[in-house]
């Protein structure tokens, strides 16, 4: 047996299309499972390897049912968690070295969602017309390593365009399955610290990340965009590191705005209930961030800062300073493992300085204020007359970490 790519489409609209694929992949030598992801109709010129019955059946249901649903909606989220626990079982058992998806809004998202529960390193690649344009990206990659493909035109009909697209994204998942690896667990040896950063505290983690490989660790950093932290908290479950440096917690105010960098509801708390030891800054966590133009009416009269020409920051009210106080307590209080925070007095991203449009002494106050009357009192928060992107306080926060692994 070669190496098995499994692949997967709606065959009732793209059969012709995924029966290309397939065939462009044997024809490089590699074994193929298509797999039908259609609900309405039955397959157009392919014969699947498993079909949309087969399908429905791993979700405990019919494709009589999923076709009566009531809503296409409906109807696709039935279909999309029969085919997860289908490809958790075939890569469970050996039988999955790769997948690959084609389609359109729902076929793309319902292949996608297959990808993203895989580990990172097993090639997928996701090709689809809405891979462009103002598309939320989060249903089509996640926190995953998912490659999304531009078909450039919609996936009906062999046309040379369509052809082209088709061919290289075989030789794409050919070279992947080749030389690509999974990720590996650590060694014994190995000594990972996830830290998160944006641009707005870049300097100081650059120092931070260089401090630590003195003292044997490896930073490994994530962009707090509203995918880094959720990412980053899920490699440390997967046990890729011995602690975090949590240095931008900006993921956690965006939820309360409607900003783009949404953590999600359980951002800053997975780490603590892990055990591991994380020392906690509250870096950037006076600003959330909007598509340039794109902020709500009910925030146009706050201070603006423009980060780069497609983002604008808002600055945090004193009440929402006041909020997050409290939901740093709230998450980080059921730890079980140790916590420092650590707070930088003299500003907590780069407009929040003297003069600078984000400055405002009292509302972090009332942040700092908040989150010292209800923090447990075994959590020590740390106070530092400095300035969050200061390379004094990047080296001052490593310290921190490289002391409390010490009498760890």
């Amino acid at each position: 047996m070669g190496k098995n790519v499994v692949v997967i489409g709606t065959l009732d609209t793209k059969g012709p299309e995924i029966g290309y694929l397939r065939d462009q992949l044997i024809a490089l030598g590699l074994d193929t499972t298509v797999i039908d992801s259609g609900i309405l109709g039955e397959p157009i010129d392919i014969m699947p390897d498993i079909t949309h019955a087969e399908v429905a059946a791993y979700g405990d249901t019919t494709i009589e049912a999923l076709q009566n649903a009531g809503s296409r909606g409906k109807a696709v989220e039935g279909m999309r968690a029969a085919l997860k626990l289908l490809v958790l079982e075939l890569y469970s058992s050996g039988k999955l070295d790769a997948i690959v998806s084609m389609g359109g809004a729902e076929g793309a998202v319902m292949g996608a969602a297959t990808m993203m529960q895989l580990p990172v390193g097993v090639p997928k690649v996701l090709v689809s017309p809405i891979a462009s344009g103002k598309h939320y990206f989060d249903p089509l990659v996640g926190t995953s390593d998912i490659m999304v493909v531009h078909s450039i035109v919609d996936i009906l009909g062999l046309n040379p365009i369509a052809t082209t697209v088709f061919d290289n994204v075989a030789a794409a998942i050919k070279g992947l399955v080749e030389y690509g690896h999974e990720l590996s667990e650590p060694s014994p040896d190995d000594k990972f610290v996830a830290v998160t950063m944006l641009g707005n505290t870049t300097r100081a983690v650059m120092v931070l990340k260089d401090r630590l490989a003195e003292s044997g660790y490896e930073a490994v950093i994530f962009h707090s965009n509203g995918v880094g932290g959720p990412a980053m908290e899920q490699l440390a479950k997967a046990g890729q590191f011995v602690g975090v440096i949590d240095f931008t917690t900006n993921e956690t105010y965006d939820p309360m705005t409607g900003g783009i960098h949404d953590g999600g509801p359980d951002r800053l708390k997975s780490v603590g209930l892990l055990g591991l030891p994380q020392v906690v800054v509250p870096g950037c966590i006076d600003f959330c961030v909007f598509h340039a133009g794109a902020i709500p009416p009910e925030l146009q009269d706050r201070p603006v800062y423009d980060h780069n020409p497609e983002y604008t920051l808002v600055r945090a009210s004193k009440d929402e300073m006041i909020a997050l106080g409290h939901l740093f307590a709230e998450r980080l209080n059921p730890a079980n493992g140790p916590v420092m925070i650590a707070v930088p007095t003299q500003g907590l991203s780069i407009p929040n300085v003297p003069g600078g449009p984000f400055w405002n002494p009292e509302s972090d106050a009332a942040f700092l204020e908040t989150l010292k009357e209800n923090i447990r009192e075994d959590i020590p928060v740390l106070l530092f007359d400095a300035h969050v992107n200061d390379p004094n306080f990047g080296e001052t926060v490593a310290d921190l970490f490289i002391k409390m692994m010490i009498k760890e």
